[in-house]
């Protein structure tokens, strides 16, 4: 059954950077891409019939058949190896380091499983390397404090009257301690934005890729409606991923200094419709948007890009973390010289105690960890609106909901 249909998968997995291998409830192989195949050292098509085993190292296959029998038993899209080092084998016996993704589905009744592999050896050896290097700085740091406390005793020993050039040397050496703390933390931070990176564009790029091998089975007209369920999921996705992206390029050019914001008038009502159509993408089920709609006229002079990735985080928020069947309401003021855009949810709130660190970049509240997101949206929203003349606060009680409030100039001198 899996041969009829693996025409529907080779475009896909032909285009897929990460390896992709298919196997069958008997652990067999029954496709693979290129980038596998190179991955592992074979030739194309050489790996289509045998084991799975082949690609394991041999100090796991006695136990791997037991978990991979349990992923059947209770099968479900996750991350392989969580909180463990995996590894594959290549066809020459060279080991390495790898992640794996696994996503079961079904064709004609018969059970496979599709895993997305991922070579990170360039990873480790870059871990590995920051670790080494950080062990270095810190025994060069001791070296250093060692040898001033010395100094500093004997200029004590010899004369009190140079005590108040200790004294500055000890506030130097401090500053040099900081100085190198932060250059940990820096790097410390990098590495974690990194996997964060890759963590969020993997989760969604699996289920696009998912719906799409899905979604290309159902052509028959009665089978329209769950075509469509499946486009929307590659829709809502794809949109989630822009918005990333977006989120991404404005810390960039935020900390490079490189924001020129370009002002322009234009109508609010139009930015409203555009803004609300994008956010429609993205809703739950029996979830809807009532806004206010009697805007015509009204012209702001702003940076238009800038005010639409703003209101558009403020509704993808609220649309993330509210359930289905509720009601968002994005209301627009406009009075004197100010415009004021409030988005108010019945979503999960945010619990008191995080409330004072909610605009802090990377930050997430304590009930959110397990939904998506990479904290960073709100805390480019307020620079971006400090930047414009504007202010951005909110009001929230946890299990009640949440509402942001975000004030404007209409015109921006």
């Amino acid at each position: 059954m899996f041969e009829k249909d693996e025409h529907v998968f080779n475009v896909l997995f032909e285009a897929a950077s990460e390896g992709i291998i298919v196997v069958n409830k008997s652990q067999t192989i029954v496709s693979s891409n290129v980038a596998a195949e190179v991955m592992f050292g074979y030739e194309k098509g050489e790996l289509k019939g045998k084991s799975l085993n082949i690609l394991i190292p041999k100090k796991y296959r006695p136990t791997h058949h037991l978990h991979f029998e349990g992923f059947l038993h209770d099968s479900e899209k996750r991350q392989m190896g969580h909180g463990r080092d995996l590894y594959g084998v290549k066809k020459n016996g060279d080991e390495f380091p790898v992640e794996a993704g696994l996503n079961p589905f079904k064709i004609g009744g018969e059970s496979y499983v599709m895993s997305l592999i991922i070579d990170i050896s360039v990873r480790k050896e870059a871990q590995e390397e920051i670790t080494k290097l950080n062990n270095e700085l810190e025994g060069k740091i001791k070296i250093r404090t060692q040898e001033l406390e010395e100094s500093i005793q004997k200029l004590q020993n010899v004369n009190r009257s140079l005590e108040l050039e200790v004294k500055r040397r000890k506030e130097a050496e401090n500053r040099i301690k900081n100085a190198l703390q932060k250059e940990k933390e820096l790097s410390e931070l990098k590495t974690k934005f990194l996997s964060l990176v890759s963590h969020e564009f993997k989760t969604p790029l699996s289920g696009i890729l998912t719906s799409v091998v899905l979604a290309g089975k159902y052509k028959l007209e009665d089978q329209q409606d769950k075509r469509e369920k499946h486009l929307n999921t590659i829709k809502s996705k794809v949109h989630y991923l822009d918005n990333i992206l977006n989120d991404f390029l404005s810390i960039e050019r935020l900390e490079s200094g490189k924001v020129n914001y370009k002002f322009s008038s234009f109508s609010l009502s139009k930015l409203i419709n555009e803004v609300v159509y994008n956010a429609n993408v993205t809703l739950k089920s029996g979830q809807n948007i009532e806004y206010t709609q009697n805007l015509d006229g009204v012209i702001l002079h702003q940076d238009e890009k800038i005010l639409e990735l703003v209101l558009s985080n403020l509704l993808s928020n609220a649309i993330k973390y509210s359930p289905e069947n509720t009601l968002i309401k994005f209301e627009i003021e406009v009075g004197g010289q100010k415009v004021r855009f409030k988005v108010t949810d019945q979503g999960m709130g945010i619990p008191e105690k995080d409330q004072k660190h909610i605009f802090e970049r990377y930050f997430r509240a304590e009930n959110a960890l397990l939904n998506q997101g990479t904290g960073i949206g709100l805390n480019i929203a307020k620079v971006h609106l400090e930047n414009l003349g504007g202010t951005i606060s909110f009001n929230s009680k946890e299990n009640s909901g949440t509402q942001f409030i975000v004030e404007l100039p209409i015109i921006k001198e």
